[in-house]
């Protein structure tokens, strides 16, 4: 997928485990870890201003566009 998770790079920045960030926010830890790993097919707009706000962060510090690989084209 083009779109990369970079949640444990800001949790691992603000020295905070998966489960506190989960009941932070709101979500279980299962989902959160389905949102980190990057196999989520969608992130509702709260979730991601909840992530912000707690993590004191933009967006942009959370997800990233990278290209695929089209080397098989």
């Amino acid at each position: 997928m083009p779109i990369a998770v970079d949640i444990d790079v800001m949790l691992a920045r603000r020295k905070m485990s998966v489960g506190e960030l989960a009941d932070r926010i709101g979500i279980t830890p299962a989902n959160l870890a389905v949102l980190k790993n990057g196999r989520a097919k969608a992130v509702r707009f709260a979730t991601l201003a909840a992530l912000c706000e707690v993590l004191k962060c933009q967006p942009g510090d959370l997800l990233r566009w990278e290209a695929e690989d089209t080397a098989g084209e």
